[in-house]
């Protein structure tokens, strides 16, 4: 620690040949993190709005780093208008990612929130602290219920389950994470305990950006590409015939187009192919089965993958040529739909109830769906 304009800053120590250990504030060096995944991720293809996304971490963590670590105060001012654009980008990250294609228009929408900083900034700069946590707060909070309203993800690949979930749920309490953050570097200076301020500013608010930057950057939180596709209808008022003649309906086109071996399938991608809405064809799936489309595909896979093994395919050939690309959700699924792992599978040790006729073509997705519950 070192005293910078008043303020403690954590820093790393690096021994080099001539024996001077320069400092690298923990906010440097998490800049310098995230600004990697974001090249990695531009050079590897990967979505433009998590570029950007994770340029703004990097960016917002070397601003923190020049101001509490190099004592550029003339920095300062910039600081929460900066913060308060990573919310907005994360939520537009979000939704373009898992749910649905962000519009231009509703991106401008969401500039409004770092814009309101800024004149908070200019003209009552005594707000500036409760508008940031306010930001950071609502847009946490708005991810966390959008992701507990939906019981699928549209635009996610059904191969990884509840994972993009999980994954964004830890990015959405990490910007809830981040206001509470704010509340104890205001309190800090409002108690005179400033050498607070400066440890929750370069370790705590740092480690919110790392994990923001980290977890975004995970294959899985950013879903697959989408072509473009006409606009669905709106769906019509369902029945228990209708939502079992939709169930019908899918498990016949399955099992003439196999798109279920394809490891990047998404519910909007199955939903344009049967043209169906995609809220339309979740709950029909979730009510006549008791799951949701990504456990009921993946019922699919594991019959695919079934057949595999007993035709002499190896544990991970088969996985591989089933459309699942880690070996855990593999693994997790198959006991979950067949009642063994895929070892006593493939040993030929008799079928559980659970998982009879699986390999044989008689097996009913619903029942595997309704004895895993609602996902």
């Amino acid at each position: 620690m070192r005293p910078v304009s008043g303020i403690k800053v954590a820093t790393i120590r690096i021994l080099d040949t001539t024996g001077v250990m320069p400092m690298l504030p923990v906010p440097a060096f998490v800049a310098l993190v995230l600004g990697y995944l974001a090249l990695r991720t531009l050079l590897s293809g990967g979505k433009p709005l998590l570029v950007v996304f994770l340029t703004a971490c990097a960016v917002q963590a070397a601003l923190v780093a020049l101001v509490g670590g190099y004592g550029l105060d003339g920095l300062r001012p910039v600081l929460p208008v900066s913060a308060t654009m990573i919310p907005p980008l994360g939520w537009i990250t979000f939704q373009d990612a898992l749910i649905s294609r962000v519009s231009l228009r509703a991106m401008a929408l969401h500039g409004t929130a770092p814009a309101f900083t800024l004149f908070c900034r200019v003209f009552a700069p005594e707000t500036t602290d409760v508008v940031v946590s306010l930001v950071f707060l609502g847009y946490g909070a708005s991810i966390l219920l959008q992701l507990r309203a939906r019981s699928d993800m549209p635009l996610a690949r059904l191969d990884a389950g509840r994972v993009p979930v999980v994954i964004w749920q830890v990015l959405g309490w990490a910007l809830i994470v981040s206001a509470l953050s704010d509340v104890l570097i205001a309190l800090a200076y409002a108690t005179g305990n400033a050498d607070w301020a400066g440890w929750i500013i370069s370790v705590f608010s740092s480690l919110v950006l790392l994990v923001l930057g980290l977890l975004s950057g995970s294959p899985a939180a950013s879903g697959a590409e989408e072509g473009e596709g006409e606009p669905l209808s709106a769906p019509s008022p369902h029945s228990v015939a209708e939502d079992a003649g939709i169930l019908a309906r899918l498990d016949t086109f399955l099992a003439h187009e196999p798109v279920h071996l394809d490891p990047n399938l998404t519910l909007a991608r199955l939903a344009r192919r049967l043209h169906l809405p995609e809220k339309r064809l979740s709950s029909a799936v979730n009510r006549v089965t008791g799951s949701n489309v990504s456990r009921h595909i993946n019922a699919w896979r594991i019959r695919h993958a079934c057949r595999l093994i007993e035709d002499g395919s190896t544990v991970t050939e088969a996985m591989l040529e089933s459309g699942f690309n880690t070996k855990s959700n593999f693994n997790r699924e198959f006991r979950r739909v067949t009642g063994k792992a895929p070892s006593q599978w493939q040993r030929g040790e008799e079928h559980s109830s659970k998982g009879t006729n699986v390999a044989d073509g008689s097996f009913n997705g619903q029942a595997a769906g309704s004895s895993a519950g609602r996902g």
